[in-house]
């Protein structure tokens, strides 16, 4: 299992179309990824459960992957929150 934690940087925080991001990012995978925030913990494959987060700017998010895969999928995962989910190059 890999597992790091991510803080939410991009200014709207993980809206509808970061968390469609993150869903597409993490389909690609095979290994499972279950994202925990307080005291609750979601499939990191389920757009509601991201948007159920209601995740901020400054929400800090563990994340977890495993599987054959884990190790690509937080790679992948690096470089989305790294990129701030594109928001920026938008200019929301």
């Amino acid at each position: 299992m890999v597992q790091k934690e991510y803080t939410i940087s991009n200014r709207l925080g993980l809206h509808a179309r970061p968390a469609s991001l993150f869903v597409k990012t993490t389909s690609r995978y095979t290994s499972q990824v279950k994202i925990y925030k307080d005291d609750r913990e979601i499939d990191g494959k389920s757009i509601m459960g991201l948007l159920m987060l209601a995740a901020g700017p400054g929400t800090v998010l563990l994340i977890k992957a495993e599987g054959p895969d884990e190790s690509d999928v937080i790679k992948a995962l690096d470089d989305l929150f790294q990129r701030h989910f594109d928001d920026d190059a938008e200019g929301e």
